[in-house]
């Protein structure tokens, strides 16, 4: 042990703040060790998952702004299709107002047609019906005219073909005498 105490004395003497060459060596062998073992190994590691980070992220990043373009598209597309059911709307409205005026205009010129129909009818009827009261009217003065005549004349005019003369001479006379008044 004298060495050692010896070694022991001269290291005493030696400045602490020093390390031993020994100890130097072994420090700079692990420091390069544990530099190349982070360097080679774990630098490469942690760029990769920082790089796959990266990637994920700006990934990500890219696939919402195509989403978001996407959507933009998508209702850009549905403003469009919505505008277009409008402007259809709008058209078939204004085509069934259309076909609505059109409807109303031919039921109406159906009821004049109807109206003016019935009418024509009436006129006719009227005129029918006058023309049988007129004839029944001429019949029923010829006879009571005969009847008054033979009464007052004091004579029997029973003879038809005469009382037919006589009814339509007074007749006339009477339509006559009405026409003058008129002017």
């Amino acid at each position: 042990m004298t060495m050692a105490a010896t070694l022991l004395a001269q290291e005493e003497g030696a400045n602490p703040l020093i390390p031993h060459t020994y100890e130097l060596v072994v420090g700079i062998f692990s420091f390069l060790v544990v530099l190349v073992v982070v360097g080679r190994i774990l630098v490469p590691r942690i760029q990769k998952t920082l790089a796959e980070r990266t990637d994920a992220i700006e990934g990500g990043i890219k696939r919402a702004e195509e989403a978001q373009a996407q959507a933009q598209v998508l209702q850009q597309e549905y403003r469009d299709q919505l505008a277009e059911a409008r402007q259809e709307a709008a058209r078939l409205r204004e085509e069934a107002r259309e076909q609505a005026a059109q409807i109303k205009a031919e039921l109406r010129e159906e009821a004049q047609a109807e109206a003016r129909r019935l009418v024509e009818a009436a006129h006719a009827q009227i005129e029918a019906d006058r023309q049988a009261a007129f004839a029944q009217l001429r019949a029923e003065i010829g006879r009571l005219s005969t009847d008054l005549a033979g009464r007052i004349v004091g004579e029997s005019l029973e003879d038809e073909a005469r009382q037919s003369r006589i009814v339509d001479r007074f007749l006339d006379e009477l339509e006559s005498s009405n026409a003058q008044a008129v002017r």
